[in-house]
């Protein structure tokens, strides 16, 4: 296994951080990695927003479905799928004397799609930069939560989308590895659903990897566990309600 494979294999969640800082050298270093993804087209269709302030970072640690590891965190960054630097720059160069072609002035859904691609893979280049330093992270999807709040907080406009957070330091703890499950990831060529056995055996392999002590009471395997924290959990209800505010706020005409 060459270095980098090793570097991917051995990279977790950090949410416990040394108390070291992380030097001008390596943040300036981290976001280069970044915004040397792959973007469609070269358009790098995202924004990195550096959250500075303790009060910030406080602040999203509540609304971040409280989590007080946020506030402590040395280095926090907000990846923002941005079609509004675009649309600002399209208003100014005046494209509505563009000849033959139709005008439009409101990013749609596969613009957002695209946007939020280039976003995520910018946010895994900077985990992976921070982590060949000796720097850990961990990935935030509540940024996606409160619209409403994190809209006025980082004061993004409409044709914007917070698409990740990530809080980035050394860690203070050893790290464990996180099992992943493998079953029915990979495909050849078409997609395949699962039958009856497949599925046994899916279940079967969460359940050793991931509840190996067994169950809470009431739960019998590793689907109704999901079902139950996840995916009818009152912050899954309120990331789909606010995604669909940031959906409509990104059709929107208007800042």
């Amino acid at each position: 296994m060459n270095e980098t494979l090793a570097l991917i294999e051995a990279r977790t969640s950090t949410r416990r951080y040394a108390e070291t800082p992380i030097t001008p050298e390596e943040r300036e270093a981290i976001l280069h990695a970044a915004m040397r993804a792959p973007t469609a087209g070269n358009l790098m269709l995202y924004s990195i927003i550096d959250v500075e302030d303790p009060a910030l970072k406080q602040r999203l640690s509540e609304t971040c479905d409280n989590q007080p590891f946020i506030a402590k965190a040395p280095w926090v960054l907000v990846f923002v799928a941005d079609y509004q630097k675009w649309i600002d720059l399209f208003g100014f160069s005046k494209v509505s004397r563009v000849p033959g072609v139709e005008h439009r002035s409101v990013p749609g859904p596969g613009d957002l799609v695209l946007a939020c691609c280039d976003a995520l893979i910018a946010a895994e280049n900077a985990v992976l930069a921070a982590e060949s330093l000796g720097i850990g992270s961990c990935y935030i999807g509540d940024i996606l939560e409160n619209a409403e709040v994190h809209a006025e907080v980082l004061a993004l406009p409409n044709h914007t989308f917070p698409v990740a957070m990530l809080c980035f330091g050394r860690p203070a703890v050893t790290r464990s590895q996180v099992p992943r499950y493998e079953a029915n990831v990979v495909h050849t060529n078409t997609y395949r659903r699962m039958d009856e056995q497949a599925l046994r055996r899916f279940s079967d392999a969460l359940a050793r990897d991931h509840a190996p002590q067994g169950f809470r009471p009431g739960i019998e395997n590793s689907a109704q566990d999901v079902y139950a924290r996840k995916f009818t959990a009152g912050f899954t209800i309120e990331m789909n309600r606010s995604v669909q505010v940031w959906l409509d706020r990104w059709r929107s005409a208007g800042a």
